[in-house]
């Protein structure tokens, strides 16, 4: 028997007061939030944002979010992962960066055991890739879906074409037949290629 199982994930209220060693309200959740996750054009935090965007586009907002599960997002049986790539950055940048996804096959950890997989694959029956296409720094804001672009693809088509390659741009993957998709079809394509 595990002496310590794993802590599921709860929604929590952003008014929940942080308290003091007095019991006195210091601030209040929320503004943790603001001051830890504000930062939303770079790349950890436009990557968690994407997944909640394709999180809501298919009506699984939710859900448990689970941070170091071997996948994104579960909608019904069909495993999803979630990349995300964007033109601008926070730090100083000479010209536009280069449009790149992380693709690399994993050993998985499942959170309940704790355990990681013997075999490094991909873990998801297809990936979401989710392209900040926004360039003007002066008008950048990644809460606007207008502002993306979703491709999907799914991931035997990596197995099969890519091996074990780590990463891969967005030409490459519209070579391989990546669908590119608004954010209203993202349900209705992810099931359609999938059961393909």
């Amino acid at each position: 028997m595990t002496k310590y199982p794993a802590i599921p994930s709860k929604f929590l209220d952003g008014d929940s007061p942080i308290l003091n060693q007095n019991g006195k309200e210091i601030a209040k959740l929320v503004d943790f939030w603001s001051w830890a996750y504000s930062d939303l054009i770079g790349n950890t935090e436009r990557g968690i944002l994407a997944e909640y965007i394709v999180a809501c586009a298919l009506k699984i907002q939710n859900k448990e979010h689970i941070l170091w599960n071997k996948y994104d997002l579960l909608l019904d049986d069909i495993k999803i992962e979630v990349k995300t790539s964007g033109y601008i950055q926070t730090w100083d940048q000479e010209k536009l960066s280069k449009l790149s996804f992380g693709i690399q096959p994993t050993k998985g950890w499942e959170s309940t055991s704790n355990q990681f997989d013997k075999i490094k694959m991909r873990q998801s029956d297809v990936y979401v890739f989710c392209v900040h296409k926004h360039t003007e720094q002066d008008t950048i804001n990644p809460l606007e879906i207008a502002q993306w672009a979703f491709y999907i693809l799914p991931t035997k088509v990596l197995d099969e074409k890519v091996g074990e390659q780590k990463s891969i741009s967005l030409d490459r993957l519209l070579k391989l037949g990546a669908i590119k998709c608004e954010y209203e079809q993202l349900l209705g394509q992810i099931k359609s290629v999938v059961s393909k």
